[in-house]
């Protein structure tokens, strides 16, 4: 079988410079919108562990990025407006968060993204307003997205019949090779949502069998931890303490999960439908939303003890340093002026 490996390449690389830059035109106009109320969110609802997952599951949603609502929590932790045990229910509701974009990935709109396209070029381009022109950058960003992934679809379908490429895939049953090769690619393009689309794509495409795409989405959630972790590098202890722990959590998440990829990929199966021999979109994202969901409740228990441990593997330079002062849950009333 002839494979014209330049145009391939080209659709593959072009498909996911789109996606990335369509992540950033998207997270960057989010945050342009609600990046300064979504910090005093972040501050003022989190006064304990369930009030923390809930604004981390929004703000997640909101800047439809966990790296960067876990960035975001690790500079209020390192200025002391948030403290480190306010900041794990953050990074756990950040992991269901980001959920989201693989449940929109899976629901069909990639073959409508050029749609999407259009709708934000013109509000973007005609609106009056400053928040249509930000609006219709956000939307223009989730065209991209979509558009990036319709293009690596049909990139890669002349090798979904490719001997070497269909061994290749066949390896990722192996829950250990899938695990390696999505945390390598998520480290590498720095992008856990961009791994977690492509599975989809591929698994829409029968290219992946379910064991191979829910392995290489559990170490996606392992290579998203690099970019949190250089955020944290010389800020204050309790500030890394909030890297460690993204990584401590979702790397103990992983080790648990992978020796039931495949009761994890049939039961995905069950919840949506479809055959759990047959990859499909919906399965995935299933077995995503599953797997984020059930690690959260997994660890809500043990929040306390794991802010113990990391206090101890990451002691304070200073002894005795007081505490964040705790905020109130929800905003205080204003006071009207005279």
């Amino acid at each position: 079988m002839h494979v014209d490996w330049f145009t391939v390449f080209a659709g593959l690389t072009g498909g996911l410079a789109l996606f990335l830059y369509g992540m950033n035109v998207m997270g960057d106009t989010l945050q342009e919108v609600a990046g300064d109320r979504m910090q005093q969110i972040l501050a003022r609802f989190t006064c304990n562990r369930f009030a923390g997952i809930g604004t981390g599951m929004i703000a997640c949603s909101v800047l439809d990025s966990s790296s960067a609502t876990a960035i975001i929590t690790i500079a209020l932790v390192h200025a002391g407006i948030l403290s480190f045990v306010a900041a794990i229910g953050v990074v756990m509701g950040a992991n269901i968060g980001t959920t989201l974009s693989s449940v929109i990935i899976a629901s069909g709109l990639i073959k409508y993204s050029a749609f999407v396209l259009m709708i934000g070029l013109l509000f973007k381009v005609l609106g009056r307003a400053t928040h249509h022109r930000r609006w219709g950058a956000v939307t223009l960003g989730l065209g991209l997205i979509l558009f990036g992934l319709f293009t690596i679809e049909h990139a890669a379908e002349p090798l979904r019949d490719y001997p070497p490429i269909e061994e290749l895939l066949a390896r990722m049953d192996n829950p250990l090779l899938g695990v390696f090769a999505g945390a390598l690619v998520t480290a590498i393009i720095q992008s856990s949502s961009a791994t977690v689309g492509i599975v989809i794509v591929l698994a829409g495409r029968q290219m992946l069998t379910p064991e191979a795409g829910v392995a290489i989405m559990l170490g996606a959630e392992i290579g998203t931890c690099a970019n949190v972790l250089v955020a944290s590098i010389g800020r204050s202890r309790e500030a890394v303490r909030v890297g460690l722990f993204q990584l401590l959590f979702n790397t103990i998440a992983v080790l648990v999960f992978i020796g039931f990829v495949g009761p994890l990929a049939q039961f995905s199966a069950w919840m949506v439908g479809s055959d759990p021999g047959i990859a499909s979109q919906p399965l995935i994202a299933a077995a995503h939303v599953i797997f984020n969901v059930a690690s959260v409740l997994m660890f809500l228990p043990f929040v306390p003890a794991t802010a113990r441990v990391l206090a101890w593997l990451v002691p304070d330079r200073t002894p005795n340093k007081p505490p964040p002062r705790p905020r109130p849950c929800f905003f205080p009333k204003r006071v009207a002026r005279e």
